[in-house]
């Protein structure tokens, strides 16, 4: 059982609480799930976290619209990763797939929300290009204006739940401005013709992936998002909402590599006394462990400061997101260690860790332009 002592910090409150352990019972219930057809799994896993109301945290009600509570967002992706990293990438994407949409849709844009709350639509966020990944404003795909349409141009790749979507957020080029000035935001539904998907993408950690192709592609105008030019501040909104989860979704890989390792560690004998007993692996466990809490400390920091009201934490999260991913990798590296064979065993739950977090270095931001960012925001 996975420590959850820090649910007593005060970073938290008793809604918190509850939620983590309602979601605790439920995933011990339903996960993991299979992942031989991973497509049918994460479309598996959308329904059933919509069905039973745990999608209800990344969107928000239109009904009754209110901030997201990046608390909460956190906590459902410590805890899914722990279980499941499929599962967490189901949750997560259903959130960054609509996180324009619920801070700057339009009423009838967000009636997508009304879907994807639920699980009965998929969404995806579509910023990434052959040229420009972490360089955004460096984007090739146009969105030119004829009449009342704009007609989009150009190519995404890198896309997560490119092929399964519903609907897309998309990032283009409209050129109110040079560089980050002159990019728009639209929503962009998966049936709109000449949308295609141009290549499926495989990585170490199987999850929908896809480039994607736009020949041509017309929206009427009212599918932008906010309005011209806005699509980078956009952007940026919602990953700095977003840049912790990915943090605390590191977390709970790196949770769930320490516990395995101290099951093995107590259960595993070496030269006829429990692995545990050896001074060097005490010491990586202590090491593990305070790994595990100081990324923990910086994740809910950037939460909570975001909950509070603070209009961005572009620092908070990304130095959440910097230490939490470098750390659970090390951490995850270390439980392989410990594990011996059975630790690059396909198949492992350890071995699946160590494949899991790669990716987490990488997107929403890889971790050398955390420094950058980081560096930027202490100067100013």
């Amino acid at each position: 059982m996975a420590d959850r002592s820090f649910l007593s910090w005060p970073f938290f409150e008793d809604r918190h609480r509850d939620h983590a352990d309602r979601l605790e019972a439920w995933c011990v219930k339903n996960l993991p799930v299979d992942h031989v057809d991973v497509d049918a799994a994460c479309r598996e896993l959308v329904a059933r976290l919509g069905q039973d109301g745990w999608l209800r945290p990344t969107a928000v009600n239109p009904a009754s619209p209110g901030p997201l509570d990046v608390r909460t967002l956190c906590l459902t992706r410590e805890t899914l990763a722990r279980h499941d990293g499929l599962a967490d990438f189901a949750f997560a994407m259903q959130g960054l797939g609509t996180g324009a949409i619920s801070f700057f849709g339009t009423p009838e844009q967000k009636k997508w929300l009304e879907k994807t709350r639920l699980g009965k639509a998929i969404s995806a966020f579509a910023l990434s290009e052959p040229r420009s990944g972490s360089d955004v404003a460096n984007m090739d795909m146009t969105a030119a204006r004829d009449g009342g349409d704009y007609v989009l141009s150009g190519e995404k790749t890198w896309i997560s739940n490119g092929g399964i979507a519903d609907v897309y957020c998309v990032f283009a080029r409209t050129g109110e401005a040079p560089g980050a000035k002159g990019i728009s935001a639209f929503l962009v539904p998966a049936d709109t013709k000449g949308l295609t998907v141009a290549e499926r993408l495989e990585v170490v950690a199987p999850h929908p992936l896809a480039r994607l192709s736009f020949d041509d592609v017309r929206v009427p105008a009212s599918a932008m998002i906010g309005g011209p030019g806005e699509g980078f501040r956009i952007a940026m909104s919602v990953l700095d909402v977003f840049r912790s989860t990915v943090g605390a979704a590191a977390l709970g890989f790196a949770r769930r590599a320490l516990d395995e390792s101290l099951s093995r560690a107590k259960s595993r004998e070496l030269f006829g006394n429990p692995l545990f007993d050896l001074q060097m692996v005490q010491g990586h466990l202590a090491e593990m462990a305070l790994d595990v809490d100081a990324a923990a400390l910086l994740v809910y920091r950037a939460a909570w400061t975001k909950d509070a009201g603070a209009p961005r934490v572009t620092r908070e999260a990304a130095m959440a997101k910097l230490y939490a991913t470098d750390r659970a990798q090390e951490v995850i590296d270390k439980a392989v260690q410990l594990h011996g064979g059975d630790g690059v065993r396909r198949g492992h739950i350890v071995e699946s860790l160590y494949r899991e977090i790669r990716a987490l270095r990488i997107y929403e931001g890889a971790s050398d332009v955390q420094k950058i960012v980081i560096a930027r925001q202490i100067m100013n």
